[in-house]
């Protein structure tokens, strides 16, 4: 089985961030990278070449095999901010309702800009993920 490609690095999040070409791109991301310090009390920490993610937990597949990965994150892609929360369906859709406008796939919500979702929806989306994954990790 091939080996994660997508692992923690050393590199800055704020020289990643100002790489950035895109100014409201580049602007929501310091925006994002403070408000997921807020809500997860973490340090970011850089996972590949374009992932900024917080905290860290072993994910264990149903085959048994176990990777290292992180609770919540984000990364302002070209298209979009891609943002990583680790709820399942049901826990998601009651703030998927209150959220905005937004994109959906299997693990990763896709927003234009973070002026199409509501804040405090948000907020209480990346505090839910990561207690969940906390809980579920002791």
């Amino acid at each position: 089985m091939a080996e994660l490609k997508t692992k923690a690095t050393e590199d800055s999040v704020e020289d990643f961030l100002n790489t950035i070409a895109h100014p409201v791109r580049r602007e929501d991301g310091f925006k994002l990278l403070q408000l997921f310090k807020d809500e997860t009390s973490e340090e970011p920490v850089m996972w590949g070449p374009s992932i900024v993610g917080f905290g860290k937990y072993t994910y264990k597949y149903p085959s048994g095999k176990e990777m290292e990965w992180f609770p919540v994150g984000f990364s302002p892609r070209k298209q979009s901010l891609s943002i990583y929360i680790m709820l399942e369906d049901n826990d998601l859709k009651p703030f998927l309702m209150k959220l905005g406008k937004y994109k959906k796939a299997k693990g990763c919500l896709y927003i234009s800009k973070l002026a199409d979702i509501d804040e405090k929806t948000f907020r209480e989306m990346i505090r839910s993920s990561i207690n969940l994954v906390r809980t579920k990790n002791q």
